[in-house]
């Protein structure tokens, strides 16, 4: 089956008619929410989504048998038997084996098949760059990442080439069966001013960086802000799977977040929702600057260049160097002092499950963050305090969220496939 075949496929569920999905936009709708719900829904010619939902139930299960996902989504069984056909058919689910019930023949366990899709996902920023592929089951196949700092459009643009290629030729992808490419980066990635950062940088503002990746892969490419990507991935592959609601914390060469409610990445009226890098530093000692300037690698980096200590990348934080660690140690302090007040405001007003914290910021960094950032919480007299918790998902957590935009955008649930439906259940 062709990528084509496998994106536009309809199905007919129940007293639903079969209808042909439209055909969607490269660019990734970063007006649409990530939408988690396993309930189907009967509505009229709204069997991509039913069908997208119950591929989702059998993700998120790991296995499951139709009897399972009827009661999973409330979808009748002869719909069930219907999608799952369909989905079999597709190769995005096989068979794995039988399980005894109470009573009767044993129930087919239905599972994600991992080639039944593929996807490559990118992260630029201002200190690396990223890619990855992906297959169905969300595993990495492979990785490559730069460490270049503040590299310009035609370096980023020549490096991809060939990891494109060397992706391509490692025959690792079924590329019938890709999905797309994702590209995950700062909103104003020219924009910031940031330590070292040259003027030339800049140039990153007049760049169509869509068009850019479109001219290196024969893909739709779908581009997202690295922060939403990385909450996205987090809700799909990582701590989502248990936390319906959560506030991600992205620290990167700057520092973003992004917000998850009840299963729906929420991006706000102008799509800006989550900046908690540009919220004032309430203490003392950062008056007049953002959190940004303070939580965030670059702001690491400047510290311990101010203190003579050279560092290249992100491992060399973590080393055996007493100079170094005085250092580190006095910016994780002065993080969760930055921290804190906007994290008391995220508790108050959106009442997470949790504050996740990821990036590229070394394990061993974020938890002791973390920790910090936990004992200052409960020393406070709030209704509702959300714990802070190291995120599920790896470093690349912007590059792997971006390899799933091709997902969400062809497979998996969206509230956005909902709404093509038309009003009061009827087709426009």
């Amino acid at each position: 089956m062709t990528t084509g075949e496998l994106t536009g496929m309809a199905i007919q569920d129940g007293a639903s008619t079969a209808s042909t999905a439209t055909a969607k936009p490269a660019s990734f709708d970063r007006g649409a929410r990530l939408g988690i719900s396993l309930s189907g829904t009967n509505l009229e010619r709204a069997g991509d989504y039913n069908q997208r939902t119950v591929l989702q139930a059998i993700r998120v299960s790991g296995e499951a048998s139709r009897t399972d996902l009827a009661a999973i989504t409330g979808l009748t069984a002869p719909t069930i038997a219907n999608i799952t056909r369909r989905l079999l058919d597709a190769g995005l689910i096989s068979e794995a084996g039988r399980r005894q019930g109470a009573r009767g023949q044993p129930a087919a366990q239905l599972v994600i098949n991992p080639a039944g899709g593929f996807s490559i996902g990118i992260n630029i920023d201002r200190d690396h760059i990223t890619i990855v592929s992906l297959d169905l089951a969300g595993t990495v196949l492979t990785r490559a990442t730069l460490e270049v700092a503040f590299a310009m459009p035609d370096a980023v643009v020549a490096w991809l080439r060939d990891e494109v290629a060397a992706i391509r030729a490692s025959k690792l992808i079924d590329e019938s069966r890709m999905l797309g490419v994702g590209v995950a980066m700062p909103d104003d990635l020219g924009r910031v001013t940031l330590p070292h950062r040259p003027s030339a940088y800049e140039n990153w503002n007049d760049i169509d960086v869509q068009a850019m990746v479109e001219d290196i892969v024969p893909w739709s490419v779908h581009v997202d802000n690295d922060a939403a990507a990385a909450a996205i991935g987090e809700a799909q592959f990582g701590s989502g799977m248990v936390l319906s609601s959560f506030f991600y914390v992205l620290v990167s060469a700057g520092l973003g977040g992004g917000l998850v409610i009840d299963g729906n990445y929420f991006r706000g009226a102008g799509a800006r929702s989550g900046e908690i890098g540009f919220m004032p530093d309430m203490t003392r000692r950062a008056a007049g600057q953002t959190v940004q300037e303070t939580v965030s690698l670059s702001a690491l980096y400047a510290r311990l260049d101010a203190g003579g200590c050279e560092v290249e990348g992100v491992d060399a934080l973590t080393r055996e160097d007493p100079a170094v660690t005085v250092i580190v140690e006095r910016w994780i302090e002065d993080a969760a002092q930055s921290l804190i007040e906007p994290l008391i405001a995220v508790s108050c007003l959106v009442d997470p499950g949790a504050v996740l914290i990821g990036g590229r910021l070394p394990a061993v960094l974020v938890d002791a963050l973390v920790d910090r950032l936990n004992t200052m919480l409960a020393d406070t007299a709030l209704p509702s305090v959300a714990r802070v918790m190291r995120a599920a998902m790896s470093d690349d957590a912007p590059a792997i969220g971006a390899a799933i935009l091709p997902f969400l955008d062809h497979i998996l649930p969206s509230e956005a496939i909902l709404m093509q439906v038309g009003r009061n259940g009827r087709s426009d």
